[in-house]
């Protein structure tokens, strides 16, 4: 009986976590069915789910999931792989997806600090810089900054991985 119980609290665990995700991802106005399959894909096996296995665990159609992983692929999120010996498509996480994922978005935080730093140009004598002046110094900062972080991540990640612990 309490087997089943831990089961239940467990699945329902699961769920919300897949819930949590799609919210997470409808957030930054992404499709919540895309954040769930990643989420379904991230408690999956290391090699991946196939779209049917994503359809049944997510209760989700074949189109939805279909779009969905379309969608992940795109984001650099996952990669489609055939296993030998069998020839159905799964989808698994791309090894190194999130370091990918942020280095692209920060050619957004480089957009921006050029943006800011062209309206700087485009003041007229007795403009206020300071709000333009915050945004490409801050800009620049992270700009600056990640390089710096990426290098010092992908080294905790190789020290964890030698230590047989995470990543």
């Amino acid at each position: 009986m309490d087997a089943l119980r831990h089961d239940d609290v467990r699945h329902r665990a699961r769920r919300r976590f897949l819930e949590q995700v799609g919210l997470a991802f409808e957030s930054v106005h992404l499709p919540r069915m895309a954040g769930r399959v990643l989420g379904a894909l991230l408690l999956g096996p290391t090699d991946g789910l196939t779209a049917g296995e994503l359809t049944e665990a997510l209760g989700a159609s074949k189109g939805s999931i279909s779009s969905s992983t379309r969608l992940l692929e795109h984001y650099g999120f996952v990669d489609r792989v055939v296993l030998p010996a069998d020839r159905r498509d799964r989808f698994a996480i791309r090894p190194g997806a999130w370091t990918r994922v942020l280095d692209e978005r920060f050619s957004l935080v480089r957009s921006l600090r050029d943006l800011a730093e062209e309206g700087l140009t485009l003041l007229d004598p007795g403009d206020d810089p300071r709000p333009l002046s915050e945004v490409r110094d801050m800009y620049e900062f992270l700009d600056d900054a990640w390089p710096e972080l990426l290098a010092r991540w992908e080294q905790r990640r190789r020290d964890m991985q030698q230590e047989g612990g995470r990543p």
